[in-house]
C-alpha cells in the first residue's frame, strides 16, 4: 500500500485552525448539519429565565378581592344574627330543668304573629313591665329580655287552685310533668286570668323560682306579655356541648285544650 493512500491521524499532533475547519466541512458533507447558534432575543427577560431571581413577585389577591372575601362572611353573619336567629346566654334557673344556668340557646329571630305561636313554645320576649327587678339574674345576657314557656294564647282562660292542683286552660287540666321541674307543683299560688287580645300568658318551667305571669298580675296588664314584644321562639341549646338539644314545645300536652283564641286575635 502506498503511503499517500492513507492519511494517518496523529492525535498528538497539533491541529491547526485550517485542519479543524476542514474536518467540520467534511462532517457536513456526510449529512450531519450542525445546529445554528441561537441569536440573542432583545425581548427576553433574562432575569426571569434564570429562575426569576430578579422578577418582582405578583400580589395573590387585589385589595378588592380581599374586601369581597372578607366582607361576604361578615355580611352573612350580620344577616343571620339580625334577621334569622338570635343567640342568648341563660344565667338563671327559672327554666330548670329544660334550660340550665350557663346554657346558650338559639332562637328564631323572625317576629312571629299569634298564628305562628303555639302553646308550649319556649319564647324570648322583651321585659314587658320591669319583671327583671323581681327575678334576680333572670335576663338572657341582655337586660331587656326574658325566656319562658307560652301557656296561654289570646282568649284563653288560665287557672290553678294552688298546691297539688293542675293548671287548667279553658277548663281542661293539662299534665305538665314532661317539662316542669320534678318535685315542683304546677303552681304554689292560686290564680285565674283570661288572656286579652294581642297578649300571651307565660310560665317558667321551674315554677318555684320563676317570676312569670302569675307574679305580675298587678302590673296593669295582668302579667300578660304583648305579642309584639316576642322576638323569637327557642330552637335549641347549642352550648355547652353536653347539653346540646332541641327545645321541645311539648305541644301534645295541649292537644285536648279547646281553642278559644280565634275570636281574640
Amino acid at each position: 500500500m502506498r503511503a499517500d493512500d492513507v492519511n494517518e491521524y496523529d492525535a498528538d499532533a497539533p491541529s491547526s485552525p485550517i485542519n479543524r475547519d476542514a474536518r467540520i466541512l467534511s462532517v457536513a458533507d456526510h449529512g450531519v448539519n450542525p445546529l445554528p447558534a441561537p441569536e440573542p432575543d432583545d425581548d427576553v427577560d433574562w432575569g426571569s429565565r434564570r429562575g426569576g431571581r430578579n422578577r418582582r413577585p405578583e400580589a395573590w389577591l387585589s385589595w378588592k378581592e380581599v374586601l369581597i372575601w372578607c366582607g361576604i362572611p361578615i355580611l352573612v353573619v350580620i344577616i343571620i344574627r339580625t334577621f334569622l336567629f338570635g343567640f342568648y346566654s341563660i344565667p338563671s334557673g327559672s327554666m330548670l330543668d329544660t334550660i340550665h344556668e350557663g346554657d346558650r340557646v338559639v332562637t328564631t329571630q323572625l317576629i312571629p304573629g299569634v298564628a305562628d305561636l303555639q302553646r308550649g313554645d319556649v319564647i324570648v320576649f322583651k321585659d314587658p313591665a320591669h319583671w327583671l327587678s323581681a327575678e334576680t339574674n333572670s335576663s338572657l345576657g341582655q337586660s331587656e329580655y326574658l325566656i319562658k314557656r307560652l301557656i296561654g294564647l289570646p282568649g284563653d282562660t288560665i287557672a290553678c287552685d294552688g298546691p297539688g292542683s293542675p293548671i287548667t286552660i279553658n277548663g281542661v287540666a293539662i299534665d305538665e310533668h314532661s317539662y316542669i321541674r320534678p318535685g315542683v307543683d304546677p303552681s304554689a299560688m292560686s290564680f285565674k286570668v283570661t288572656v286579652t287580645a294581642g297578649h300571651l300568658f307565660v310560665l317558667g318551667d321551674n315554677r318555684s323560682n320563676s317570676a312569670d305571669s302569675r307574679f305580675h298580675r298587678d302590673d296593669g296588664d295582668q302579667g300578660l306579655v304583648p305579642v309584639s314584644d316576642v322576638v323569637g321562639v327557642g330552637l335549641a341549646i347549642y352550648w355547652p356541648v353536653q347539653n346540646l338539644s332541641s327545645l321541645n314545645g311539648h305541644h301534645d300536652v295541649f292537644a285536648s285544650v279547646p281553642d278559644r283564641s280565634a275570636s281574640a286575635k
